[in-house]
């Protein structure tokens, strides 16, 4: 009889123990989102639960990146500047490069750390760099998330670990990640790395094993909460065929490669051979909701990069002979004067502190007018300049979202390097994507002088060579 109860009592163990190993799995995994979409057209090949909000766990890292990406084009900041690690940014949970709090480290090594290793400090550090603090640096997430198009999407941090109401979905981290392949393709390359240089130490690409496996696969962005599951946006390109495939909620890293396998499969045989590329528009940012713009409409402390009082009057003369009178002299210095109260952040209606900087570039101007005593039209004088004396370099201060952003850039990188930057001719080159605030008509040594000086004040630049 005891035997008997034993045994029943042996059969029960073992029945409540499979029923604890099999249900708590179905019963708390992730929920499952996927999409396929064509990356060269935009068009969805495929999709399930994509509009479903769910935890986006890391791949919330692809939108830290691409914000560095855009900081660094726009000359908020450079590669090579020294980020300062936060007592907040160092005590981020694993994944995580190591950093201690007061450390300092260049910014291409954390954007590296960031996007291969998927470290959680790295991804904190950037936002604060970029913006002052993490929270600040959400809001311009989500700013952004609004201009590429991603309506469901909610940023609450900068490395994705599951916070109440951080939350995406597959359609729109499928977008994200087609943003980032065509609005950076200079950058793109990062996630196809094995492995980098972090400068603490080299770290391995979480994406490797697929990036092994799957012919033509080359990036993007792995994660994985327990919340989240083990997501993935990946993809892969052959021949003329580009593909990307999103998944939410895979169970393991292996069964969640091998459903996106599947999905990029899937997406290859759908799309077309030969179709016309129809990249996305890049993020178009209104003067209120702009990537710098702070939510009161205020620009951020700190982070005045572009001037917001515009120049009534232009620095570049009109087509007139230059032998330069008194009253052409005062206009001039009109213009300098307000040019020079803008850089400084002064009001049209404050007075200068000293009129100095405005004489000397007077002094400048009349000096080089009686010296070289040109009589022919303005026109005549920068074709030289730009073509006599080996000055066929010029350099490139940033790229902007408008015109106007690009000349104040311009005109106000041009008052402060006045020593390096006299007599090149400042231009505006409109690009696919976005206005490129160029110096020409400098010498080499002129131009590398110059970017050096820039870039020791944190202002990006590089060079142009001829032609």
């Amino acid at each position: 009889m005891r035997q008997c109860i034993s045994k029943v009592r042996k059969g029960l163990f073992l029945g409540f123990l499979w029923l604890w190993i099999a249900l708590p799995h179905s019963a708390t995994a992730a929920p499952y989102a996927a999409m396929v979409m064509d990356a060269r057209t935009g068009e969805v090949l495929h999709s399930a639960n994509a509009d479903t909000r769910l935890h986006p766990a890391s791949l919330t890292k692809m939108m830290t990146l691409y914000i560095a990406f855009e900081a660094v084009e726009q000359g908020e900041i450079s590669l090579d500047t020294m980020i300062r690690v936060s007592k907040n940014a160092a005590s981020e949970p694993p994944s995580k490069l190591g950093l201690r709090t007061g450390q300092r480290i260049k910014l291409r090594h954390c954007i590296r750390a960031a996007a291969i290793k998927s470290a959680n400090d790295c991804a904190t550090a950037i936002g604060e760099a970029i913006s002052g603090s993490e929270a600040k640096f959400a809001r311009r997430m989500n700013r952004t998330a609004k201009a590429l198009g991603m309506t469901r999407t909610t940023f609450k941090n900068a490395h994705g670990l599951t916070e109440k109401g951080h939350l995406s979905t597959a359609r729109d981290m499928t977008l994200l990640g087609r943003h980032v392949l065509y609005d950076y393709p200079e950058y793109y390359n990062l996630f196809s790395r094995r492995s980098a240089d972090a400068g603490i130490r080299q770290v391995a690409n979480t994406n490797r094993r697929l990036l092994a496996a799957y012919k033509g696969a080359d990036g993007i962005k792995t994660g994985y909460t327990r919340a989240a599951g083990f997501n993935l946006v990946a993809s892969a390109e052959r021949g003329s065929e580009r593909v990307i495939a999103t998944v939410f909620g895979g169970r393991s890293t292996a069964t969640r490669n091998a459903r996106v396998a599947e999905l990029l499969d899937l997406g290859f045989r759908s799309a077309p051979s030969r179709v016309r590329i129809d990249k996305p528009k890049p993020p178009v940012y209104g003067r209120e909701t702009g990537p710098l713009v702070a939510e009161n409409g205020t620009m951020p402390a700190g982070k005045t990069i572009r001037l917001v009082t515009a120049v009534k009057k232009s620095l570049r003369p009109q087509r007139r002979p230059v032998r330069v009178s008194e009253p052409v002299l005062l206009a001039m210095k009109d213009d300098i004067t307000q040019a020079l109260q803008e850089a400084q952040g002064l009001s049209p209606d404050t007075p200068a502190a000293s009129s100095e900087p405005v004489d000397l570039v007077l002094a400048s101007v009349k000096t080089s007018v009686q010296n070289k005593q040109i009589q022919t039209p303005i026109r005549e004088v920068v074709t030289r300049v730009s073509t006599s004396g080996g000055k066929h370099w010029g350099i490139n201060v940033g790229r902007f979202n408008s015109r106007y952003h690009a000349e104040r850039a311009l005109l106000k990188t041009a008052l402060n390097e006045m020593e390096t930057l006299d007599g090149s001719l400042r231009k505006v080159v409109q690009r696919p994507r976005g206005f490129e605030a160029n110096f020409n008509g400098l010498t080499r040594e002129r131009a590398e002088l110059a970017c050096q000086r820039l870039q020791a004040r944190n202002v990006t630049c590089f060079m142009i060579g001829p032609g």
